[in-house]
């Protein structure tokens, strides 16, 4: 009877299972992580902006009041932004550098490169940093500290569940969706953005049920603490009903591309400038917190989140009461401030002020053209909406993943038909830029997918084909210097290691036997310097999985273990690894997938000079449990019959059960393998190779 826990992906139940445990602890912790951050940015803002100059920016509609203040002291802004810089840069630069920046990239990066890792410090230093950054009025946006809050949460809870690398690069993403998705209240964009920003042309498809889950629940819980208006209100009387609108969208779209250009340039710019000063980076945060204030006194638009001011510019009324050089001027305002504060080392999001400038650029066109472009709407509030779409969208190589998130944000899904002309044309303007510098092209060049997209056949082929007997077995009692002495005569690279009733405990190397002191080495035991549950792969792993644990742990080899009993069958080399592919290229046999639970699917083609070519079918001696389920010929599907003659080049789509896998390969090599006979086994240290080596022989 099939298992109906086992199958692949997260499909599976025991996988789904596993996922939606995982996927709620993470999203609990997004959320609280959420409301911790949006508490100590309120706090961070009353107390250096509020206490310091007397200045409460604007909130949006969803958090608070949209009643502009005047600055009761503006002449301090300057001060205040160059404190909080160089609080910030003393916190991340003494403690944790890699929370410098938006943050954002750091999560995509580990994802990629790092095994989805991430230090256990970063989280706290984001949040203290950003919070100090963004309330003294730098600016910057809230999404990067909370992705890394709870990116840095799933990392974390991989490791301390010891899951494997492809689980932990999942938790990482499903906390960076979850996280994004709680702050903005827009749960269903933050899931997808966890799938779509790590590839500027492809999606991470595996995370998407895990954040989808996880963003739900961070919602829900930052949603019982702060409301669940929409962030910018629930903006439904917005729709569009006049075809000639599009045009403008159109143009808007061309604009947004451009001014994405210019703010990913302008960015990496400013932060390529402030590497190369000649100042120490503890004080680099601080010039750009100067800069910003200055720029403040003219222009306090530009300063803190600038969410408030956005919400302002939906509204006709306060939109036209602006000085026009002002509403121009302020999607580059905001560009050059939000290039000073987080490019000179401040730490908070980029997100965010990109949703603004696209917002204010919208703004201008509708100041602009809406009394004589044809069809033009009688509030701004459409065209902001859009803008905020079509910029991120674009250089963020997101473009479903932002028209969700600003939708959920608004409360409105009517302008999602302009929004993908706009979106559309500033992706196409972006082109391969992107505002995310760790983003890859698509999954074949990361190297979290390296080794099933470089090489494709290996995903088809089980462990249980390549692997060998180990060149020795040790028992955990033995003392590390037996151990060295028994790996340095037969197994250099390594043995598994056995505990009571011969459960596998973990592998020895000599790697890390080296790093016990010499004199030590005879009197501790080997069971003491074992990493618990050490790398090992099941019979029925992929090749592919192997080999990419193998570059993780930067082995040459890897244990087989059979799953249940933790009883050691064999290990699976490198070298045994690519002796099975050249193989399985010379056979033309693959596994494609399962037809039904607990079968598989293999194609086998039919070389010219192979036994089974000109054969009938009813005559080509089919092995008992194998069904052959179609024929493709030239392109063309046929219907197998018992007299159907299989000809060279067809191919066989074939149905088996996973123990009859290796006579299809016997059966189109027109032969019956004999069952091998064992040669005796070598002896090692007077016992026979393979056998637990005892302690003190």
């Amino acid at each position: 009877m099939p298992n109906p826990d086992k199958g692949p992906g997260l499909e599976s139940r025991r996988a789904l299972a596993k996922w939606v445990v995982l996927s709620t602890i993470i999203g609990a912790v997004a959320g609280i992580g959420a409301i911790v951050f949006f508490s100590a940015l309120h706090w961070a803002t009353e107390l250096f902006l509020g206490w310091g100059a007397g200045f409460f920016p604007p909130a949006p509609a969803g958090e608070g009041s949209t009643v502009v203040r005047p600055i009761l002291r503006p002449w301090l802004l300057p001060a205040i932004t160059t404190l909080g810089g160089l609080l910030s840069g003393l916190i991340v630069y003494t403690i944790a550098p890699e929370a410098e920046g938006h943050g954002t990239d750091a999560a995509i990066e580990a994802f990629h490169h790092r095994g989805g890792r991430v230090r256990r410090r970063v989280p706290a230093v984001k949040i203290i940093a950003s919070a100090i950054t963004i309330g003294s009025g730098g600016s910057g946006g809230r999404e990067g500290p909370t992705a890394q809050i709870s990116s840095g949460f799933g990392s974390m809870l991989a490791d301390w569940l010891h899951l494997p690398a492809y689980d932990r690069r999942i938790a990482l993403a499903t906390g960076m969706g979850a996280g994004i998705g709680a702050i903005f209240r827009a749960p269903l964009g933050g899931a997808m953005l966890a799938a779509e920003i790590m590839y500027r042309h492809d999606l991470e498809i595996e995370v998407l049920i895990p954040s989808l889950i996880a963003s739900i629940i961070g919602y829900s819980i930052f949603g019982w603490w702060t409301g669940w208006e929409p962030v910018f209100g629930s903006q439904t009387e917005l729709a569009f009903n006049d075809p000639r609108q599009l045009v403008a969208y159109a143009v808007l779209g061309v604009l947004c591309g451009l001014f994405g250009l210019l703010y990913a340039r302008c960015f990496y710019g400013v932060e390529h400038l402030f590497h190369r000063l000649p100042l120490p980076r503890i004080f680099r945060p601080a010039l750009g917190g100067l800069l910003v204030g200055l720029m403040g006194l003219a222009i306090p638009q530009a300063l803190h989140t600038g969410y408030g001011w956005e919400q302002l510019g939906m509204r006709r009324d306060t939109l036209l009461a602006l000085p026009l050089w002002l509403v121009l001027i302020l999607p580059l305002a905001k560009i050059v401030a939000t290039s000073l504060s987080i490019g000179s080392g401040g730490s908070g999001g980029i997100f965010g002020p990109a949703l603004v400038i696209g917002g204010f650029l919208g703004a201008a066109f509708w100041r602009l053209g809406h009394t004589w472009f044809p069809g033009m709407p009688a509030t701004p509030a459409p065209f902001v909406i859009v803008g905020m779409m079509a910029l991120f969208g674009g250089i963020a190589h997101a473009p479903m993943a932002v028209m969700l998130m600003v939708a959920e944000m608004t409360g409105n899904l009517s302008l999602l038909a302009p929004a993908m002309i706009a979106l559309g044309l500033s992706t196409l303007i972006a082109g391969d830029e992107t505002i995310y510098t760790a983003q890859l092209a698509n999954r074949a060049e990361s190297p979290a997918h390296r080794y099933r997209f470089s090489f494709p056949l290996l995903s088809t082929l089980p462990v249980r084909r390549a692997m060998m007997p180990p060149a020795a077995v040790l028992h955990a009692d033995l003392t590390v210097a037996a151990a060295e002495r028994a790996l340095r005569d037969r197994a250099p690279r390594g043995a598994p290691v056995l505990g009571a009733g011969g459960t596998f405990l973990g592998i020895a190397t000599l790697a890390a036997i080296e790093r016990v002191a010499p004199e030590a080495r005879s009197q501790t035991a080997l069971a003491r310097i074992l990493e618990p549950d050490g790398p090992q792969v099941a019979p029925e792993d992929t090749l592919d999985q192997a080999l990419q644990q193998m570059a993780e742990h930067e082995l040459s080899w890897l244990p087989v273990v059979e799953p249940g009993t933790r009883r050691v069958l064999g290990i699976l080399t490198v070298a045994g690894a690519l002796q099975e592919y050249r193989s399985a290229v010379r056979r033309g046999a693959r596994r494609i997938g399962s037809a039904v639970e607990g079968t598989l699917l293999i194609e086998a083609g039919i070389e010219p000079g192979a036994p089974l070519a000109w054969q009938q079918l009813s005559a080509a001696g089919i092995p008992p449990g194998v069904v052959v389920m179609a024929l493709r010929r030239h392109g063309e599907v046929i219907v197998p019959r018992g007299h159907t003659t299989l000809q060279p080049g067809d191919i066989l789509v074939l149905v088996v059960s996973p123990s009859l896998e290796d006579s299809i390969h016997e059966w189109l090599a027109g032969h019956t393998r004999r069952p091998a006979v064992a040669e005796p086994p070598a002896v090692v240290d007077g016992r026979p190779e393979g056998a637990p080596i005892e302690a003190g022989r």
